[in-house]
């Protein structure tokens, strides 16, 4: 699907969508077919570049020996892949995943996109093995603004458990169980969407995605 059709798509999802109080949404590859996106994920991006290419793969070291991968290796620089999971999800929520960079030459960075309004709109958690540290960013417009950062050991071909607490305008990341970055920014505060992030010509895997409601 192209860019343009594909952001139609996402903006025509409204909030309607949203599930009731007190849901959870799990999403797994386990049971997936290998070499295609999963279902109830779209592939988008924000930036330039060759468009990512996100698929099932094989990984004996995931849950259910499977795990989703942006595989394209283009270098452009503000390329950022994402895989977005389309169903609205409230704005107040934690949201756990388990990332593996595997190559790059450029970057080998891998991440969690919340409160994502469009492809050029939402906050980011990413860790980066190449630069050994984690990074918490508001994106507006397709522009980064950083707003949060430890440096801190990434291994690349290792699993990390990535996590971010997104309540109010106070969001917390954890990184291997230990909290390693708070800030507060009010600048998305309505619901949104979940996507897994990539940069550049980042090889990286997920495995699994956790989407739970924080109640007030």
């Amino acid at each position: 699907m192209r860019r343009n059709a594909a952001y139609g798509l996402l903006a025509a999802i409204t909030i309607a969508l949203q599930g009731p109080p007190g849901f959870a949404q799990d999403a797994t590859f386990a049971d997936a077919p290998l070499g295609i996106v999963p279902k109830d994920f779209e592939p988008m991006q924000t930036g330039l570049g060759e468009p990512g290419r996100w698929e099932v793969v094989e990984d004996g070291g995931a849950s259910g020996g499977k795990a989703v991968a942006q595989v394209s290796q283009d270098a452009t620089e503000n390329r950022f892949p994402l895989l977005i999971h389309m169903p609205t999800v409230p704005a107040d929520i934690e949201v756990r995943t388990k990332v593996k960079p595997v190559a790059g030459r450029v970057d080998q960075a891998g991440g969690l996109a919340v409160r994502l309004q469009s492809p050029d709109n939402y906050y980011l958690v990413r860790a980066n093995a190449l630069e050994g540290n984690v990074r918490f960013y508001k994106v507006v417009g397709g522009r980064r603004e950083q707003l949060a950062g430890a440096d801190l050991p990434v291994a690349a071909n290792e699993w990390h458990n990535l996590a971010l607490r997104a309540q109010g305008d106070r969001f917390t990341v954890t990184f291997n169980g230990r909290e390693v970055l708070t800030a507060t920014d009010e600048t998305y505060r309505s619901p949104g969407k979940v996507a897994f992030w990539t940069k550049a010509d980042s090889v990286t895997r997920f495995d699994s995605l956790d989407i739970r409601p924080l109640t007030p």
